[in-house]
């Protein structure tokens, strides 16, 4: 890849260099066959016919040809990686010829994604520029949220055909987002180095008493706002799983891990710095991690999610290099996240992605708007107030247990998503960014590995309450576990996720909240 390619960002940069050429040599293989796509599922779990899809963008169905980044479909519908696997195993090799449709596939995800990036790096940049404080992924959402609306009341049609261009770009961040959140995992040794042990005990206390408090407060108020409004609850057809990761896209990362790895032991800069030649094998060890840890049986993920699989995969290899280069673990790892745009590492490249999380929410939010106008009131109320707690709780709990005032605060916003969570500590000074996205992080597993066993306990059974009440709780991480065994409860966790992380940014983006945040912290 010629170096020109990656001067959009170091995103774009991984994109082309890195999570393409696994999807790439998926789609080689794809032999000359007629897989018919019934439907394919949108994020909010309802489906669109790819008929209907077909007559507003033509090329939409391409969409779902991208390797991996389709979704295991029932009965006679077909993804990419199963056509793929019987084509490999029955013959036993690839094909040398790529099929239309798939490069057409693998061009839309590019500009698409690429858009998406564009924006996001365009507006931090303005941002940053005019010392604006509100976070610019944020207001990038709404600015997208407002044309679709706009575009729905005007012309239907362009604003359906606007979300079926970008759905390759919010299917892929959808496969990977969890890699986004890992970099804050693998650099805990540093990020906890001068925290004191009581420090980091009390810490755990915060987020474990106060993740069980913010599920409840959640849970009980959609259920007593439902009862005041009695709205019957409409059925939503399940949302399929993602497809596994195939052989092909484990050998290809391997591969890269390995080569990669014997250049920079060979020549521990020969791309110039230590970062970028640790780059290729610290990736490749996050995404492989990530890889396997998604093949567990369900029972091991209760106890070893695939995130601690895939942190502990980069920090192993980040000690094997070190053992070996003899230029200490601190040292690699602080190559893994150097927080230098123009000197970026492998945990550098994933956090680029955070923002363009936050602007897709506005498709997801798009794509649920019936859902949210119909249960407004138990969504709004459960999110603001949930919100509202998990933030004045924490201020309180860590005053109560005697929490430095620069820890309490970094740890403010523990049930808000990575990508927002960074921006609301950005409000207050002396704040640890590193200890706020690893706290969201452990929040999140703590919710994925429990939150089916206390909603179990407190008998709480309707889908709405459950669904609300884990995405406020344990965001992102919370949703997928849920999500795995309930999906009716799907469309509820995805919109309290986004407005979860939206309304705790509004109101920290408020002076006179965070004055007061600040007065019960000391």
């Amino acid at each position: 890849m010629a170096p020109s390619l990656c001067h959009l960002s170091s995103s774009t940069c991984l994109l082309h260099n890195h999570l393409l050429p696994p999807l790439y040599n998926q789609t080689v293989l794809l032999k000359r066959r007629i897989v018919q796509f019934t439907s394919y599922p949108t994020i909010s779990g309802y489906h669109t016919q790819i008929a209907a899809a077909a007559r507003i963008a033509p090329f939409s169905y391409s969409k779902t040809l991208i390797g991996g980044l389709c979704f295991q479909g029932q009965a006679k519908r077909c993804t990419l990686p199963a056509v793929l696997a019987k084509s490999s195993s029955a013959d036993g090799g690839t094909v040398s010829s790529l099929s239309p449709q798939s490069v057409v596939g693998v061009v839309h995800l590019v500009v698409s994604l690429g858009i998406i990036l564009a924006m996001d790096k365009i507006l931090k940049r303005a941002f940053l520029a005019a010392a604006i404080k509100f976070p610019s992924a944020l207001f990038g959402m709404f600015c997208v949220f407002s044309v679709l609306i706009a575009l729905d009341s005007v012309v239907p049609p362009a604003a359906t055909s606007l979300v079926n261009f970008f759905e390759p770009a919010n299917l892929f961040i959808q496969r990977w987002l969890p890699l986004f959140y890992v970099p804050s995992l693998v650099v805990l040794p540093l990020a906890v180095k001068s925290i004191p042990a009581a420090s980091g005990l009390k810490i755990c206390l915060i987020i474990i008493g106060g993740w069980l408090a913010s599920l409840i407060v959640a849970a009980y108020t959609a259920i007593a706002v439902r009862k005041m409004v009695n709205t019957k609850m409409i059925d939503a057809e399940s949302m399929e799983k993602p497809a596994p990761f195939s052989g092909v896209e484990v050998w290809s990362w391997t591969g890269v891990l390995l080569s990669s790895f014997a250049v920079a032991y060979i020549n521990p800069t020969a791309f110039g710095t230590a970062p970028r030649t640790c780059l290729p094998f610290l990736l490749s060890a996050t995404v492989l991690g990530y890889m396997l840890g998604s093949r567990f049986p369900s029972n091991v993920k209760k106890v070893f999610h695939p995130i601690i699989c895939c942190a502990l995969s980069a920090d192993l290899t980040a000690f094997i290099y070190a053992y070996f280069s003899r230029s200490g673990l601190d040292a690699v790892l602080g190559y893994y996240l150097t927080k230098v745009a123009s000197d970026p590492g492998a945990g550098d490249i994933l956090m680029g992605f955070l923002g363009s999380v936050i602007i897709s929410f506005a498709f997801s939010m798009f794509k649920q708007r019936k859902l949210v106008k119909r249960h407004a009131a138990e969504i709004f109320s459960s999110v603001i107030i949930t919100t509202i707690f998990s933030l004045y709780s924490t201020a309180f709990l860590g005053r109560i247990l005697g929490l430095e005032p620069t820890l309490t605060v970094s740890i403010l916003p523990r049930c808000i998503t990575v990508a927002l969570a960074l921006s609301i500590v950005s409000f207050f000074e002396s704040s640890n960014a590193s200890l706020t996205a690893a706290v969201v992080v452990v929040t999140g597993l703590v919710g994925a590995n429990f939150v089916q066993v206390v909603l179990d306990r407190l008998r709480l059974e309707d889908p709405i309450a459950r669904g609300i009440a884990t995405a406020s709780s344990a965001h992102g991480l919370g949703t997928a576990a849920l999500s795995a065994k309930e999906p009716e409860a799907l469309p509820f966790c995805a919109i309290a996720y986004a407005l979860t992380g939206i309304f705790g940014s509004l109101i920290c983006s408020n002076p006179l909240v965070r004055q007061s945040l600040l007065a019960i912290v000391g």
